[in-house]
C-alpha cells in the first residue's frame, strides 16, 4: 500500500520491497503505532501510521499522523475517518494531548477531510497559519 500511495500522487518511490522492510523496522520501534483496517475480501485496504516524540510545552508527547492511507476504490466509505478516529483515541490513551499532521496544500480533498474532523491551520488563539518547512539535513545553501 505504501508503494501504491506513492506511485497515486506521482511522487519518487523505492520499490514495494524496500519500503516493507522500512515499515517492518518501524513497528519495532518505540514512539510507533500503526493502525490497519482490512476487509473480509481483500485484506489490508487502509492504514494509518503515527509517532510520539517528547514536548516540551505539554506533558504527554505530541503524535504525528505520518500517513493515513486507503485504497482509492474504497474511500468515501468511512474508512479513513475510522481510521484517524482509533488513531486519536490510542495516541490519546498513550498522553498525546495533541496531533500534528502535514498535507500539501495543493491537496484539497485531503485538506478537506482533515478540516472536517476538526484539525486547522491556525492554532487557536491566534490568527496566522502554521507551516511546516522542509530541508535536507546537509549543509544548507549558500545564500549569498
Amino acid at each position: 500500500m505504501l508503494w501504491d500511495f506513492n506511485t497515486e500522487f506521482e511522487s519518487e518511490t523505492d520499490d514495494a520491497e524496500v519500503l516493507g522492510v522500512r515499515f517492518a523496522r518501524l513497528l519495532g520501534l518505540d514512539g510507533i503505532v500503526a493502525v490497519l483496517a482490512e476487509d473480509d475480501v481483500r485484506g489490508a485496504v487502509g492504514f494509518a501510521l503515527l509517532s510520539l516524540r517528547p514536548a516540551i510545552w505539554f506533558d504527554g508527547p505530541v503524535s504525528q499522523l505520518e500517513e493515513l492511507y486507503v485504497v482509492p476504490d474504497l474511500r468515501d466509505q468511512g474508512i479513513g475517518t475510522q481510521l484517524l478516529e482509533l488513531s486519536r483515541r490510542i495516541v490519546r490513551e498513550l498522553g498525546s494531548p495533541e496531533m500534528h499532521i502535514n498535507v500539501d496544500e495543493v491537496d484539497a480533498d485531503t485538506r478537506r477531510f482533515y478540516e472536517r474532523h476538526g484539525f486547522r491551520t491556525i492554532e487557536e488563539g491566534t490568527d496566522h497559519r502554521m507551516l511546516c518547512y522542509i530541508g535536507s539535513t546537509s549543509e544548507a545553501p549558500s545564500t549569498s
